[in-house]
This record gives C-alpha cells, structure tokens and sequence, in this order.
C-alpha cells in the first residue's frame, strides 16, 4: 500500500499500452450498517488490500474504516472501471473476512460483508487530493478528537 513517501497524485503510471493518473474515492458500508470493522477486521482488510494490489493493477493508497463504512482512496490501471475495483475489492476481503473471522457471518444473515451500493468520485478539480487524504485518515477517530474537515468546502449543499 501507499507508504507516504512519494506524492501519489503526481505519480504518473505506465501500462503496456498507455500512461495513467486515475485516482478515486470510493466509499461503501458494511451490510445493514452494521458497526463490525473492529481492530482484528481492519487488520483483514488491510492485509487482503495488500494482496489484492499485487494480483490486481490496483493500488490501495489510503484506506480509513469507521466501525460500519470504509473510505477507499486508490489508483488502477485504466481497463478497471470503477465498478469492478468495488466487485473486486468487496468479493476478496468478505471471502477472507468471513474466512478468518467466521464468528462475523453470525452477526449478518445472507451472506453478504458489503452492502451492494457505493460511492465513488475522482479526486481532482471538486475533491483535492489533501482534502479527501485528510478526511480517509480521520475515519474511526472519535468525534471529539476532530475539527469536521467538509470534503467539498466549496459545495455547501453536498
């Protein structure tokens, strides 16, 4: 994962057959909202974003958890839409949560980790990058430890 050390929204890729600078937000919550992303799940996911960069041209480079959401802050190769970097993110981690953590698949019926909706944006012109790096970095910080950081300073109604 995204170690800090190189600014990330500058960093240009290169694919075999084009270069690259694709960043998104993507959010969505645990199934029924429930508040199950304790310590040892977060662990998880971290751990199975990890492998899922290594098979995949996707790179996790922040991640922020709440007990019942997961903000996403990552770059793919242009051939993942969206809508398949969630598919694959979500299938991964709720296969290895439910594997590691079987006592979690109590606490839901159905089957499902996830809910099916989501969120996501690019991190460009309405959403800078610093801006949203701050808010994933706060996710699961207790309220009273922060300063609200609004996402689209500039959009009040969003």
């Amino acid at each position: 994962m995204y170690t800090g050390n190189v600014e990330e929204k500058d960093k240009v890729h290169k694919g075999y057959h084009c270069v690259y600078q694709i960043h998104y937000h993507v959010v969505f919550p645990v199934k029924y909202r429930k508040a199950l992303l304790d310590e040892s799940v977060v662990k998880v996911i971290q751990e199975t974003a990890q492998a899922i960069q290594q098979r995949y041209a996707i790179e996790f480079e922040r991640l922020g958890m709440d007990r019942g959401h997961i903000h996403i802050l990552c770059g793919a190769y242009p051939k993942y839409s969206p809508g398949k970097i969630v598919q694959i993110f979500k299938s991964i981690t709720a296969r290895e949560i439910f594997r590691q953590k079987p006592s979690v698949k109590k606490e839901l019926w159905g089957g499902e980790f996830w809910t099916d909706g989501y969120y996501v944006a690019t991190v460009g012109e309405k959403g800078d990058w610093k801006t949203v790096e701050r808010y994933i970095q706060k996710q699961g910080k207790p309220k009273e430890e922060l300063r609200e950081l609004p996402l689209f300073p500039d959009f009040d109604t969003l």
